[in-house]
């Protein structure tokens, strides 16, 4: 059964200390193997992502075939259901339309010094794009990664998708034609990483890595980044979901199981001031656990990650959720507005009791690529941002230059650089031999 805490207890702060440091990753050891993978990739190029395809996705295939043809994309778009089709469109254009919101603007200007400063933000100009094939296709994530680098303004968007069997999934490839992807690649695993971070021949490399994927995908992440950029390192699922006694208890129960059905390392909490409710909850999730179809996954992530904490004021939970971190953060109380003031840490927040978490997956806006394992404390979801680059501006004049110059020599010779003291002090006095 999920854990009850109750924050009057005089042992809550060890019991909620304990739930915070549990570990939820699965504990792989699968470094050493990516790390001969990585090495292969950069060593025979083309020829180690052909042997992987065979062995790992049962495709075997020839170099002049790891990229998907436009034809070969349309024909499996194709076969994406109609209504699917409508939802991906829907769901790319809310997507453009927030991003486009956030796209920052460039500044520009003169400061009293007469310094003229500034910031120049630009694109990248290669994203990748993992997606994860199989039964375990998302082509919700395929919109969520490529249309915020598409409104970014990335030129080159390369997609790499596992084809177990050469299977290529409709809504996947529909979703990479709306977000305008047309550079696919039938290969995945920690090879694909490799191919996007150092090229082969058929694969030029890119600048940054995206997307999510199985532990082999994560570790590969982990050691191609400095040559190349990542998004993260997306840990198991979570939920925290703060509500009062005026929910209906089968929708917060449904709720927290839209994470729990993930996989068996996901985790769901529900913070309430309402001991009936938080019972009703538990007996709402036990009973709604007998209809899903992934009952087994969500059962077990469920009884060993999930909890239920009783507060005694709801203005409490705000402190306890900053703790948590929680990747999705659900405000499903009569004034959400009241409470998100105190709410610091967490990577999407939920307002209201109309607004569940799924909705946010697919079709609210915001990309739901988001920081996991307590890691909203230092970090963002997925967004414009993480496709662009800020350049800092930096012009003087002769007379800028000669009120700030002596300040600046003064700092340079006090940490011994001579040169740096030397080539202001040779502009400020351009006869002198300084």
């Amino acid at each position: 059964m999920a854990v009850r805490l109750d924050h009057a207890s005089p042992r809550f702060d060890a019991e909620f200390a304990a739930l915070l440091g549990v570990k939820r990753e699965l504990q792989l050891r699968v470094d050493e193997a990516v790390a001969a993978i990585i090495d292969d990739v950069r060593t025979r190029g083309d020829a180690a992502l052909l042997d992987y395809t065979t062995k790992f996705d049962r495709c075997r295939l020839s170099a002049d075939r790891l990229r998907l043809t436009e034809g070969e994309i349309a024909e499996a778009a194709r076969r994406c259901p109609a209504t699917v089709v409508s939802s991906l469109e829907t769901a790319a254009t809310r997507i453009r339309d927030y991003y486009a919101r956030l796209m920052p603007a460039d500044l520009d200007y003169r400061d009293a010094a007469g310094l003229r400063l500034g910031a120049l933000w630009r694109p990248l100009a290669a994203a990748g794009i993992y997606v994860p094939g199989g039964a375990a296709a998302y082509p919700s994530s395929v919109l969520m990664n490529a249309v915020p680098a598409a409104v970014a303004g990335v030129e080159r968007l390369a997609m790499v998708v596992p084809t177990p069997d050469g299977a290529l999934n409709p809504a996947v490839m529909k979703a990479a034609q709306i977000a305008g992807v047309t550079e696919i690649y039938r290969v995945g695993g920690a090879q694909a990483v490799a191919a996007l971070a150092f090229g082969t021949a058929s694969i030029a490399p890119v600048d940054k890595i995206v997307g999510p994927g199985n532990a082999y995908v994560a570790a590969a992440k982990r050691q191609v980044f400095g040559n190349v950029g990542i998004d993260m390192i997306a840990g198991p699922s979570e939920i925290l979901v703060i509500a009062d006694a005026g929910n209906d208890p089968a929708w917060v129960a449904m709720d927290l199981l839209s994470q729990a059905e993930h996989d068996e390392t996901a985790q769901s909490i529900l913070i309430t001031d309402d001991a009936g409710f938080a019972d009703a909850v538990a007996q709402a999730v036990a009973s709604a656990l007998k209809g899903l179809k992934r009952r087994d996954i969500a059962t077990a992530s469920w009884e060993r990650y999930g909890a239920i904490i009783r507060v005694e004021r709801l203005a409490e939970a705000a402190a306890l959720a900053n703790r948590l971190a929680p990747e999705h953060l659900e405000l499903a109380i009569a004034d959400p507005d009241a409470l998100l003031p105190a709410i610091r840490n967490a990577g999407a927040v939920f307002l209201g009791r109309h607004t569940p978490e799924a909705i946010g997956d697919y079709i609210a806006g915001p990309s739901h690529v988001l920081p996991t394992g307590r890691s909203a404390r230092y970090a963002s979801g997925l967004g414009v941002h993480d496709f662009l680059k800020r350049m800092s501006l930096i012009a003087c004049d002769a007379e800028s230059l000669g009120r700030l110059g002596p300040t600046a020599i003064a700092l340079a010779e006090a940490e011994g650089l001579d040169a740096h003291a030397r080539s202001i002090a040779i502009r400020l006095n351009p006869r002198s031999d300084a």
